[in-house]
């Protein structure tokens, strides 16, 4: 059985086995007898659908006349170009799916090195992800991944696979205690009050909060095309939160970061095809009623007073930034998207 690749062909033992019964116009079946093999596996050996060991070469010589170590160098060989064409095989097919990786931009992000070179892309990117071919990038490392992103299309999901490695690279500096769900619910009230303090204190304060409960917080900038806003999954003995600059408002920031702390709690990261779309209306539901109460939200809205005044009043009383109470209004047409957003603090990864 003859396999090449675009560069190499691997030629079995057997063809010159094959040759050599020719030349004496010897038949397979005589020949299987003269070795003391059944006729099957004499077959088997000519099409090289099995190794040519070196008790099998051992008898070659003593039948063929043909030195034991003559066979041996050429079973070497063959095997030797099967993993040598494997590898120009798996270096092609990966040569194609580089292409569809945002190698560009992670390379100006310094998480891969700088290369025009395709082949030197598919080295750096199997590194970067830690896989011995791009091709094992399927669903299956996408599977448990609870993120919020805007849209999806194949290039988000290869971006998202991206982002989520990166995450994983950056989780491993941080140490975090075991992972404690229950613990994690008790400081929710404890993440909320975080809103108040200036960005920067408010993500130090964060990382250390969320690492008592085993989960390592990441700030990535966003990767284009990705759609992403955030994403959380578990990684051996911690769970990774990743959050990106995708928008750098505040209420976007801390909606994504309670939509993730939702999925954590409600198990969405350990669900085998991801979350539905019913776990991400429910992940939403859960990081808007736990930042602003559903019922002072509506008694607050009644009043149909959306001033500055009235705004900062109402987030004084229940205890969060105001900038996270604008965000919520315009969502939902109470305030005009480019009205009142010079009191929205910036997040900047």
């Amino acid at each position: 059985m003859t396999i090449q690749s675009k560069n190499t062909i691997a030629i079995p033992p057997g063809a010159t086995i094959r040759e050599q019964l020719q030349y004496r116009g010897m038949s397979q079946k005589e020949f299987a007898e003269r070795m003391g093999l059944s006729e099957k596996h004499v077959s088997r050996l000519i099409n090289g659908k099995v190794p040519l060991s070196p008790s099998v070469a051992d008898c070659l010589e003593m039948v063929l006349g043909v030195p034991a170590k003559y066979w041996n160098r050429l079973e070497a060989a063959y095997r030797t170009d099967i993993e040598k064409i494997a590898a120009e095989n798996e270096m092609d097919e990966d040569r194609d799916l580089v292409k569809r990786f945002p190698y560009n931009e992670i390379s100006e992000l310094g998480w891969v090195p700088k290369t025009r070179n395709l082949k030197e892309r598919v080295i750096n990117l199997r590194k970067y992800f830690e896989v011995s071919s791009l091709r094992l990038l399927d669903d299956a490392l996408i599977t448990g991944i609870a993120c919020r992103k805007l849209g999806e299309s194949e290039k988000s999901n290869y971006a998202l696979i991206t982002w989520a490695q990166k995450a994983k690279l950056e989780a491993r500096k941080i140490e975090t205690s075991p992972v404690n769900i229950q613990r994690l619910k008790k400081n929710i009230p404890e993440i909320r009050k975080l809103t108040l303090e200036q960005p920067l204190d408010a993500r130090a304060h964060l990382r250390e909060i969320l690492s008592q409960s085993g989960i390592a917080i990441v700030y990535l900038p966003h990767l284009k095309g990705s759609y992403l806003q955030g994403a959380s999954f578990s990684d051996h003995k911690k769970i990774v939160l990743g959050i990106t600059s995708r928008q750098k408002n505040e209420d976007v920031f801390w909606f994504s970061l309670f939509h993730e702390i939702g999925h954590i709690i409600q198990g969405d990261i350990h669900l085998p095809d991801g979350p539905s779309r019913e776990e991400e209306r429910r992940a939403d539901r859960f990081a808007a009623d736990h930042l602003i109460n559903p019922e002072d939200y509506r008694n607050f809205v009644g009043q149909h007073d959306f001033s500055v005044e009235a705004v900062s009043d109402f987030s004084n009383r229940i205890g969060i930034d105001q900038g996270i109470v604008i965000g919520r209004l315009q969502k939902e047409g109470y305030v005009p998207f480019n009205k009142m957003n010079q009191l929205k603090k910036q997040f900047i990864a």
